[in-house]
């Protein structure tokens, strides 16, 4: 059974200092949860004051990053290496978010040459892809899924995988309100494991972690983390109050409870 992981994209929100005042509060909502891969994902300035505060978590949390450069070092202004990353204890990193896709125009190419990088330093990528609105109404969902796929990961291997996650957002659904719904999610994250499977064989294709997008809340948390392929959820604006993504979490937790042969 894949284990579920729900992340934390708090985007250009939260200071430093007030990182320790929500984790406290996080961590009182959310409880002893360790059948849960949780990730937080803060601003770069404060990625130095959450990975203190995470040493001293009684319940696990990885610490991740919101973008990556390709290259290693270089005079790229403005820019955070992996290796930067991996000194202040980041395992996680996303790659591909439709907000990086479009208003800082990152193409497929770019993307899989930051998810090679990424595994190259030891980082894990959060791969990001997903359909914009005029995409869907022109049924072409899975020829814009595809593409994202094969040129994202086209110079991974079976083994690089191993290290991936697979985040479906569909770009119509963030920041909006508007929410796919579970059957919608199922169908999307099906059609990705199918893809996976078409390049890397139906071993890398179960094993993969597919999570959903798309303004997830805890009133829809439930339904959409009881899909079989939808394994977790990167949260972005829920994720800014503490005791909604706690409960976020808890919603996986159950269905991992649920699912568990000993339950």
């Amino acid at each position: 059974m894949r284990r579920k992981i729900v992340a934390a994209n708090w985007k250009m929100n939260l200071t430093h200092d007030e990182v320790k005042p929500y984790l406290d509060r996080f961590l009182t909502e959310v409880g002893e949860i360790t059948d849960v891969q949780i990730v937080f994902i803060p601003s770069y300035t404060s990625i130095p004051a959450l990975a203190v505060a995470l040493e001293k978590s009684p319940t696990p949390i990885e610490l991740g990053a919101q973008n990556v450069h390709w290259q290693s070092s270089g005079a790229f202004t403005g820019e955070v290496s992996a290796a930067m990353l991996r000194a202040l204890q980041v395992k996680y990193v996303v790659i591909g978010h439709s907000e990086r896709r479009q208003w800082f125009g990152e193409t497929d190419e770019l993307v899989g040459k930051k998810v090679v990088t990424a595994l190259h330093a030891g980082l894990h990528p959060l791969f990001c892809v997903g359909e914009s609105l005029s995409e869907r109404d022109e049924n072409r969902v899975e020829e814009v899924l595809e593409r994202q796929l094969r040129k994202g990961l086209g110079d991974c291997s079976s083994q690089d995988l191993r290290s991936v996650v697979i985040a479906y957002e569909p770009v119509w659904a963030i920041g909006t309100g508007r929410t796919a719904t579970a059957a919608q999610a199922q169908v999307a994250h099906a059609f990705i494991r199918s893809v996976v499977a078409s390049a890397f064989g139906p071993a890398a294709a179960k094993s993969i972690r597919v999570q959903y997008g798309g303004s997830v809340k805890p009133e829809n948390a439930q339904a959409l983390m009881s899909q079989n392929d939808i394994d977790g959820a990167l949260v972005g604006g829920a994720s800014l109050d503490p005791r909604s993504f706690a409960q976020i979490v808890r919603n996986a937790s159950e269905k991992m409870r649920a699912a568990s042969p000993i339950h």
